[in-house]
């Protein structure tokens, strides 16, 4: 049977949200981005002090590699192009497996990243995009203004109202659902899995302190800026080679080290495609681990769009 199929056009499972935002983001949430946001960056100045007249080792630098990729691909392949958009189908317990990879990257609960992103999708740098860098005034002010709302300063919003409609065929899941409820779990375990190989490794406590910061804040801290630029420099600087209503680009830059979404504009143009770097050149790591498993009989209907599609949007 043929894995691949063209890319359908992704529509809500409901009427689009309401997107009448709430007064303000409720105290918890507010606290607990802060804290997304702040502990990892006191983790790299905890890793410079490590490292300050030692150098870092293979140890340090494979455990952060490893978990960046687990907790990468689990947000490019499962929350995003598996859950969010549609891509491609697969077994019900590697769905869970892949939303419980990406719960690693914390980025917050599965449901709550799936709801925003297709809210994204249907009001991309309009009124209602959770994180549009261009809302917020012209000139060189208002580009800062909203380059520092669509790379952090939107974490702090709240959901505007009905955020919750458009994921209904995520809320169904059960088992999704059940992934979503214990967020935090997954959190700690993709810091306390590199904290304790490291120190098993090393026989030390200070060999297990070291995995914990290397694999787990400083890995969350690169991986956080790595993809809020997908948000804030993909939509203001590289190149768009096809038609979209929307200013999303194609940054060559982020799309290596974002594990292929980087090639932002192709997305935007053909968003339940299951790859993202179109051309022969444009590398997406992402699908080719989607098109292995497409090989080995572990995903299927996986969509990519044909050649005349692509002919129709690219810009002449």
């Amino acid at each position: 049977m043929d894995m691949i199929t063209p890319a359908r056009k992704w529509a809500p499972a409901e009427a689009e949200p309401n997107f009448e935002p709430v007064e303000q983001i409720p105290w918890p949430q507010w606290i607990a981005m802060f804290a997304v946001a702040v502990v990892p960056f006191v983790g790299l100045l905890a890793a410079i002090v490590l490292l300050w007249g030692r150098g870092v080792g293979w140890l340090e630098v494979g455990l952060m590699v490893v978990m960046y990729c687990i907790a990468g691909y689990g947000t490019t392949i499962g929350f995003h192009r598996l859950l969010t958009h549609r891509a491609f189908e697969t077994y019900k317990p590697l769905r869970a497996l892949w939303a419980i990879f990406g719960s690693m990257g914390v980025q917050g609960p599965v449901i709550r990243w799936c709801a925003t992103h297709r809210r994204h999708h249907q009001q991309t740098d309009r009124e209602g995009d959770p994180h549009s860098p261009h809302l917020h005034g012209g000139g060189l002010k208002g580009l800062m203004a909203g380059m520092w709302h669509a790379h952090l300063g939107w974490c702090f919003d709240a959901d505007p109202v009905g955020t919750s409609k458009s994921v209904k065929d995520l809320t169904d899941d059960k088992l999704l659902n059940f992934v979503d409820r214990t967020f935090i779990v997954w959190v700690l375990l993709g810091m306390i899995i590199p904290a304790a190989f490291a120190g098993w490794w090393t026989m030390s406590w200070t060999g297990a302190l070291s995995g914990f910061v290397w694999g787990g804040l400083v890995r969350i801290f690169t991986m956080h800026h790595v993809t809020w630029s997908v948000n804030s420099v993909c939509h203001v600087w590289g190149t768009r080679p096809y038609a979209s209503k929307d200013e999303s680009r194609n940054n060559p830059i982020v799309a290596v080290v974002a594990l292929g979404e980087g090639w932002h504009n192709n997305h935007h143009a053909f968003p339940t495609s299951a790859r993202q770097g179109l051309a022969w050149w444009q590398f997406d790591s992402s699908w080719c681990l989607i098109w292995l498993m497409s090989k080995v009989g572990l995903v299927w209907d996986v969509r990519v769009p044909s050649p005349d599609a692509m002919n129709i949007k690219r810009k002449k």
